[in-house]
């Protein structure tokens, strides 16, 4: 019989401990990149996973147009990108820059919105894909000190404010597309921007890199963007030898290029549904759906998406790195300034169920809201629900919770909500008048280590909605979670690698009655399609043919059923009764629904 590993034991026999804190696996591609152990590795991430919350300026030559050129505003709306989408010559764009005088910049003032917006650390375009400096550079003159009336280093002068009131500062650098240097990627609209790769990389891209990992004393973060391109491993190798050298303990995204995985995720725009289990991972956004500032610009986020996108984020396990685009002047816009200081009030009062604190310990994020975790010192931790808005009743439940609860409270009011116990978990009552109210937290403390009863129960409306990461799993099969190409996240968590016929798939199922249920599973699988599963619950057998949906990553919802739910505890087995092709299938949940419905 093939050996299970111990927290699958664990799962089967029916509780599961959730780590007591975040922990670089020992698989993890950047050990080997930067030749350090995980509990280096863990001592170099601490801040960052502290942080929760950083601001991202996308500030540059760019801002002088605003989005427009000529009277023309870009079509296609990304303000940063107005020389490449509207084909404008290195030389026209370049003869922006006498005009470019931003009197207004303020970095104190910068600094002090984003600490009062309860933001951790700063990152900061130093030459976004226009190759245009964001400070003086001896490598080009084509930077803000030499091209420009401005003859000021702002970001010298933003490393000096940061370091007065404690913010981390990190510097977003475009190693691959530069489109004004001749050799850099992209630019292949204008006939003078052809040159040589090689020359680009060792002439501009290495001694600015070197010029700001040593020019700025210790930063935080190196943050590259578009990998590929120019950026092949032997040029890779290069810049990642240098920053070895200059800086060894600064933390590197994912998108240098040439292979290296760096030491974080970045998914753009959008939260993943499962976070990066094993990895540390931001999510960047935009306020307005463009970086950098657009004149015209006025599709807004409120400030209650952009705080609840914080908490959906907190509760992943990963950072909310939440972007301002300065203008031409050097003035953050108003309405960022707006939701920043909305968010800043917020988290001065909740900010403690955001900041220090890891995943949500529950497989599925309820609808009321979300839950983080914290684990404290002495060996207990803090459970937190943040709630968006509170279920009619006034009643919280956190299924599974084993753990006595030692303390009870919501943050920022003197109310207390009532808890109590049963087999299904942990039942949080709301006083009265709380459960009108919205965007508030109720802090859980409980006794030792957090740890879940692996049975599953059913949750709105008796519906079971069985996960991936929630299975016990024999044989070859595995849990596949969302992936990064270094820009986006792809594909979904789903079960997947079956290409054992003796794998099994199962989930430990409480019910209050007897009941059927209609099962329907969503799968994936290319052609030859036709494998057959089963769906086992005691002795009842539902097959299921697995159709061609056209690929491992393009899910189909299949029926079947009905299927007799017992009372009490259960086990939903899936398994093969005929296979063809390597692999039955991809599954990526399945759910069960009660036949009256």
């Amino acid at each position: 019989m093939k050996s299970l590993p111990a927290s699958l034991i664990l799962l089967a026999t029916g509780l599961l401990p959730l780590a007591a804190a975040p922990q670089t696996p020992p698989d993890n591609p950047v050990l080997k990149e930067r030749n350090e152990t995980a509990e280096q590795h863990d001592a170099r991430m601490q801040w960052f996973r502290e942080a929760r919350f950083g601001m991202f300026i996308h500030w540059g030559l760019y801002a002088q147009a605003g989005g427009v050129w000529k009277g023309t505003p870009n079509p296609k709306g990304a303000q940063e990108w107005i020389m490449c989408t509207m084909k404008i010559p290195r030389a026209d764009y370049a003869a922006m820059a006498p005009d470019f005088n931003p009197v207004n910049y303020d970095a104190e003032k910068w600094v002090t919105t984003a600490k009062a917006a309860g933001m951790k650390y700063i990152v900061i375009t130093a030459k976004h894909h226009e190759g245009f400096a964001m400070f003086k550079t001896a490598a080009s003159p084509f930077n803000i000190i030499d091209a420009t009336p401005f003859k000021r280093d702002p970001l010298k002068e933003l490393a000096a404010a940061c370091r007065k009131h404690g913010m981390k500062l990190g510097f977003y650098y475009s190693q691959n597309l530069d489109w004004h240097h001749p050799g850099g990627g992209g630019g292949d609209w204008d006939p003078t921007h052809k040159g040589d790769p090689d020359q680009y990389v060792n002439e501009i891209v290495l001694p600015q890199l070197r010029e700001i990992l040593t020019h700025y004393a210790d930063l935080a973060i190196l943050w590259f963007d578009i990998p590929g391109g120019v950026i092949n491993q032997a040029r890779a190798d290069k810049i990642q030898k240098l920053i070895l050298e200059c800086q060894p303990n600064i933390i590197v995204n994912n998108r240098l290029g040439g292979g290296y995985r760096g030491d974080t995720e970045t998914p753009e725009e959008h939260v993943p549904a499962t976070g990066f289990p094993g990895r540390d991972w931001e999510t960047c956004m935009t306020m307005n759906g463009t970086w950098g500032f657009g004149k015209n610009n006025n599709n807004w986020k409120s400030s209650l998406e952009l705080q609840h996108n914080l908490c959906d984020i907190a509760s992943k396990g990963g950072n909310y790195l939440l972007n301002v685009g300065p203008n031409e002047k050097g003035e953050i816009p108003a309405q960022s300034i707006e939701r920043l200081a909305d968010l800043g009030a917020w988290l001065k009062i909740h900010g403690e169920a955001i900041y220090d604190t890891s995943a949500s310990i529950f497989p599925q994020a309820p609808a009321w809201g979300r839950f983080t975790t914290k684990h404290l010192s002495n060996g207990d931790a803090v459970i937190y629900a943040i709630v968006f808005e509170a279920p009619r009743d006034g009643v919280l439940h956190l299924s599974g919770l084993t753990n006595k609860v030692l303390k009870a409270a919501i943050l920022g009011s003197e109310v207390t909500p009532a808890v109590a116990s049963n087999d299904e978990g942990v039942i949080v009552t709301l006083p009265p008048g709380q459960r009108t109210a919205k965007d508030f937290v109720v802090a859980l403390t409980v006794s030792g280590t957090p740890v879940l009863d692996a049975a599953i129960f059913a949750g709105d409306q008796g519906v079971f909605t069985l996960l991936p990461r929630q299975a016990v799993l024999t044989g070859s099969v595995k849990v596949q979670t969302p992936r990064s190409a270094g820009l986006q996240t792809k594909g979904v968590e789903n079960l997947g690698g079956w290409t054992q016929p003796d794998s099994t798939v199962a989930w430990t199922l409480t019910s209050k009655a007897a009941q059927p249920v209609t099962l329907r599973a969503t799968v994936a699988a290319p052609d030859p399609a036709g494998s057959v599963i089963e769906f086992v619950c005691g002795d009842q057998v539902i097959p299921v043919t697995v159709p061609n949906t056209g690929d491992w990553e393009k899910f189909q919802e299949v029926t079947a059923g009905p299927l007799q739910l017992p009372a009490g505890t259960a086990t939903l087995t899936v398994r093969v009764k005929s296979l063809q092709g390597i692999a039955p299938c991809n599954l990526a949940k399945v759910v069960l629904t009660p036949a009256q419905r």
